[in-house]
């Protein structure tokens, strides 16, 4: 976790206090089941809520001591509680705590991420019906294609980052499991019950059937679709940086008051935001292949994935916190140049235009592969001259182009390209 790239809420799910508090309920809220089955005493049980606490410089110091991080924080808590501590973790495992804590801590953090998401749903949509009918170039290999609108760009986006956010509803359901069912997961010293009521009171799902730990594929899907999420984000951060570029410049990151771009330039404006977001993005996804590995542990239980889920719990997590909301912050600021984009747009001479002629000219009786020559023929006349020719023109001059004038000016028509923007838009955002 790098504090430049975290934020507060986010941080204090993953806190050694947090981390322990979580543990406090499970040990507790497990007690209070036993005692309801009459294994243990309702007064230990009653004990444990009213006396428990701990502190983690003292778990700390007696893990030191003891190498084991959950049994020196059940002997921290019963130096609180008592001789009725003796109840607390009855048939249970180390597992049962880490495990569902984990859980609750991912759950936790699921929930921000989902905010985090509707957040950045709700700039995209008001950015993209204000640009609902601004034109710009639609690009295919980074080359002019044809006309398409800004806000149909960030249509897309937000369509992309609806699909997120119900991947992200799905992995959180699907790894909010709890699991305390002992020791190779056959409830043998401790009834199934306890795993019931534990996660009613925390707010998970019982696990089916675990061995000494939730399976991990739980995990490896919740932490690819954390991946998922990242690249769309570099997808986003991406296509800003390119509108940014000086021979484009249809979009910029906001450049505030003050702000300097370069030590040595003093003119630079740089889109500093979206390239962090790139690389937030790897940093992300670089926890996905770890998280996979650790599917595959040996028969009911190994620890090579505690290591693992140390790191990419909390990083994984902030890091995306973080993502998403700088990204909502450069969209919802993003500077846009409706005039630089139609400038673009025609910028080479009326090339955007070329396939309604093809289509033109197959439908007046002319083959494909003569329409398709006769076009790009003069085409590329307009390309050669960097747009100082336009193709109407030529193409009217051309005596082996059989449309009329008329005909040809028709096919030229900007607005014929944004006719289904609404459609689009419906499909999006729902009807108006």
């Amino acid at each position: 976790m790098v504090p430049r790239y975290s934020r507060p809420d986010m941080v204090a799910i993953w806190t050694p206090e947090a981390r322990f508090k979580i543990w406090f309920e499970i040990e507790a809220h497990a007690t209070d089941a036993l005692a309801e089955l009459g294994v243990v005493p309702k007064e230990a049980a009653a004990a444990i809520w009213e006396k428990g606490a701990f502190e983690v410089d003292r778990i700390d110091e007696i893990e030191r001591e003891t190498k084991h991080d959950v049994i020196a924080f059940l002997t921290n808590v019963a130096e609180h509680v008592g001789p009725e501590a003796r109840f607390m973790h009855q048939g249970m495992t180390s597992s049962d705590v880490l495990d569902t804590c984990l859980a609750v801590q991912l759950a936790k953090a699921s929930d921000i991420l989902i905010a985090d998401l509707d957040a950045l749903l709700v700039v995209l949509e008001r950015r993209a019906r204000e640009h609902k009918m601004t034109p710009t170039i639609g690009r295919s290999h980074g080359i002019h294609a044809e006309p398409v609108t800004f806000g149909l760009k960030l249509a897309q986006a937000h369509a992309e980052f609806a699909r997120n956010r119900a991947r992200l509803v799905a992995a959180r359901e699907d790894v909010a499991t709890c699991a305390i069912s002992g020791a190779v997961g056959t409830f043998a010293n401790i009834d199934p019950f306890v795993e019931e009521y534990v996660a009613g009171k925390l707010g998970l799902s019982v696990e089916p059937v675990s061995t000494q730990v939730i399976p991990r594929d739980r995990h490896a899907m919740f932490f690819a679709t954390l991946g998922v999420i990242a690249s769309s984000i570099e997808r986003l951060a991406t296509e800003v940086r390119h509108l940014q570029r000086t021979e484009v410049l249809e979009a910029e990151e906001f450049f505030s008051p003050g702000q300097k771009g370069s030590s040595a330039m003093p003119h630079k404006r740089n889109p500093v935001l979206t390239e962090n977001l790139t690389g937030l993005a790897r940093m992300v996804r670089g926890y996905v292949t770890p998280a996979m590995e650790n599917v595959a542990l040996w028969h009911e239980r190994d620890i090579s994935h505690s290591s693992v889920e140390r790191y990419i719990g909390p990083d994984a997590t902030i890091t995306l916190d973080f993502a998403l909301a700088r990204l909502t912050g450069v969209m919802d600021k993003l500077v846009v140049y409706p005039e630089r984009m139609l400038k673009n747009l025609n910028k080479m001479g009326g090339l955007v235009h070329s396939q309604r002629v093809l289509l033109a000219l197959t439908q007046a009786g002319v083959s494909r592969e003569d329409a398709y020559r006769l076009v790009q023929r003069n085409a590329m006349k307009v390309w050669d001259s960097d747009g100082a020719l336009s193709l109407l023109e030529l193409l009217k001059a051309d005596p082996e182009v059989t449309l009329s004038d008329a005909e040809l000016e028709d096919k030229f028509d900007l607005g014929y390209h944004l006719k289904h923007v609404d459609t689009i838009f419906a499909r999006v955002f729902g009807a108006a």
